[in-house]
């Protein structure tokens, strides 16, 4: 058995579920993008009788917020790999790992400081190098400096000590400053929040398996490091993710075909986007061609490319701002009423709030 669970889509978080159960016995379950918290994603589960022990991998599609959430809660806490791209790799350990950013005056204050320690140091980089059994002479006398004898507190002997100039007192602060105590207690590391369990790489064109799962990457136009979408395969069934792209280029089309079933992108309504609160340089990007893909496009695909062999198809990654599920749904049911092949077609929405009732074959 094959099946495909959506826990949520939309511009909050994104998640869903490809498992495969052969009649062999065993299975594979992986997760598709952990947008939503490592708390919720294990509700959601359960709540459409999935077991989170169970899962197998983790798979990202890109590394924008809405697809990573509680991806690194939720690997560490079950102990399982995640798959990336390498660019998407290093743009999530980037995106994750706190970076300390300043201004320029204390970015200038901090250099002044580093020289001042610099220039003070090399008043005492010069001391004598008589030596007695082999020894430097590190002696206020070695310096330049004149002694005062007093007698040392507990052995009685003499020992010296010296007058220090203003500068060689700031000398002598500044090396302590760069060389403290050995015994100075230093805090404890903190937790590296980029850290997983374990890592692996692949490549969009370049199919690998995860347990009973055959998985294809593509590429798809949208604005990070390396999108991709998935096509699965097991069991003769073959399962298509294609969400987040600003538009259909030729190598997605021919990923979608032969599919029986889709998960495709129907995000905003043209109308409602351009009317919408978004800022004009959010709205640009929205519409751009690696932004998100509107229902007219997605509706275009379905009329001119589609090939009409899949069972189901999700719409997905509506915008909460820039759509309405009854705009989406009307969209893609006038495109599909266009050809009488398509009419067995099973049409579903994801949600953002709630899971989609599973899709078994």
């Amino acid at each position: 058995m094959v099946r495909f669970t959506v826990l949520a889509s939309g511009s909050k978080g994104n998640s869903s579920i490809v498992s495969c159960t052969p009649g062999t016995g065993g299975s594979t379950r992986v997760l598709v993008d952990a947008g939503l918290s490592c708390r919720e994603l294990f509700r959601r589960m359960k709540q459409v009788g999935e077991d989170p022990s169970t899962l197998d991998a983790i798979l990202v599609t890109h590394e924008h917020q809405d697809h990573i959430n509680g991806l690194a809660v939720t690997a560490r806490k079950l102990g399982i790999p995640v798959y990336f791209t390498e660019a998407t790799h290093r743009a999530w350990v980037r995106q994750v790992t706190p970076q300390k950013r300043i201004t320029y005056a204390e970015w200038a204050q901090q250099y002044r400081e580093q020289k001042q320690a610099a220039e003070a140091a090399n008043i005492l980089s010069e001391p004598s190098h008589s030596a007695t059994n082999g020894e430097i002479n590190l002696s206020a006398e070695g310096y330049g400096l004149q002694p005062v004898h007093n007698t040392h507190a507990t052995t009685g002997a003499l020992a010296p000590e010296v007058s220090l100039s203003p500068a060689q007192e700031i000398a002598l602060q500044a090396c302590a400053d760069l060389n403290p105590p050995s015994e100075t207690v230093t805090e404890a590391p903190k937790p590296n929040p980029a850290h997983l369990p374990s890592v692996s790489y692949f490549r969009p064109g370049e199919t690998f398996s995860i347990g009973d799962l055959s998985i294809s990457p593509f590429t798809i136009p949208h604005d990070a490091a390396d999108p991709v979408g998935f096509v699965f395969t097991a069991e003769g069934i073959r399962l298509a993710i294609a969400t987040d792209l600003g538009y259909m280029p030729p190598n997605v089309q021919a990923q979608l075909r032969r599919c029986d079933l889709i998960m495709l992108e129907s995000n905003h309504d043209l109308e409602m986007l351009r009317d919408g609160p978004y800022p004009w340089s959010v709205k640009q990007r929205v519409l751009s061609r690696v932004g998100h893909l509107s229902n007219a496009a997605a509706s275009a695909f379905l009329e001119e490319t589609y090939d009409g062999t899949a069972t189901y198809l999700i719409l997905a990654h509506l915008s909460e701002s820039n759509n309405l599920p009854e705009l989406a749904r009307l969209a893609a049911e006038r495109a599909l009423v266009s050809k009488p092949n398509l009419l067995a077609n099973r049409l579903y929405l994801a949600s953002q709030d709630e899971p989609l009732d599973p899709v078994c074959f």
